[in-house]
């Protein structure tokens, strides 16, 4: 089925549909790994094309020393979100940054921007989601942001990452969403609100979360439509989850 319910504002019975981690796009290149939640690169799935603005979410691994060699885009907001290890960044704004475990980097694509992306380290592999959302408009100026977000800002709690406005320190991007961060122990609970007629997207990306009584493993997400809000439960000894608020 398609990831794309209709703008309705009256709230009614939620509607959450689970895109199962096993369902996911495989790709092996032998130095990346990675599962694609939507059609991408040479997985094509005409019923997994996005969810809302959300585009692209790539669960990625990179083995020592490798990486995506200079390559060039337009036109998106691009996320990154490092789980375990270190990415070397380096882009055509003359940016050279290196991204660790618990920071997220945001890049405005814009008119154009070239950019790699590498594994840090000579003896570990690197793991982190690779996010694109289509931003509001076409022709931004292309810049970059990253920024830390400790452990303690999303224990047990909705940390706000990525937002259009950059409340709270988050990073910003041009789009009307903002994507949460959570790490929820065991049977600890998490809650974000929803306007009328916002759309959610839950990604597990370690451990077991419960989403208002549907069960989301490691890899799972979820497209929610018609909900008031959403409460989070940890389902394992510790559990990491990112929450997008669409429009």
């Amino acid at each position: 089925m398609m990831f794309n319910p209709g703008k309705d504002t009256t709230m009614s019975t939620p509607r959450i549909v689970v895109r199962p981690s096993e369902m996911r796009g495989p790709a092996d290149f032998g130095w990346l790994k990675s599962r694609h939640s939507f059609s991408f690169g040479n997985y094509y799935d005409p019923a997994h094309m996005g969810f809302r603005a959300l585009r692209v979410i790539n669960e990625d691994r990179v083995s020592p020393s490798a990486g995506f060699d200079t390559h060039g885009h337009r036109d998106m907001e691009i996320i990154s979100y490092v789980l375990d290890g270190a990415i070397r960044h380096e882009d055509s704004m003359g940016n050279g940054e290196v991204l660790r475990a618990g920071e997220v980097q945001a890049m405005t694509a814009g008119t154009g921007i070239l950019h790699s992306e590498f594994n840090a380290s000579d003896r570990k592999p690197v793991h982190f989601l690779q996010i694109w959302l289509k931003p509001d408009r076409a022709g931004h100026v292309p810049r970059y942001e990253q920024r830390a977000f400790p452990r303690e800002a999303k224990l047990n709690r909705l940390a706000l990452v990525v937002s259009p406005d950059g409340a709270e320190e988050s990073v910003e991007i041009h789009q009307d969403a903002r994507l949460y961060a959570t790490i929820l122990e065991r049977d600890r609970t998490a809650a974000l609100p929803l306007a009328p007629g916002r759309h959610a997207w839950v990604q597990v990306a370690r451990g077991a979360i419960e989403v208002d009584g549907t069960l989301l493993k490691e890899g799972d997400g979820a497209a929610i439509s018609d909900a008031a809000a959403l409460t989070l439960s940890g389902k394992a000894d510790e559990s990491e989850a990112l929450v997008f608020d669409l429009a």
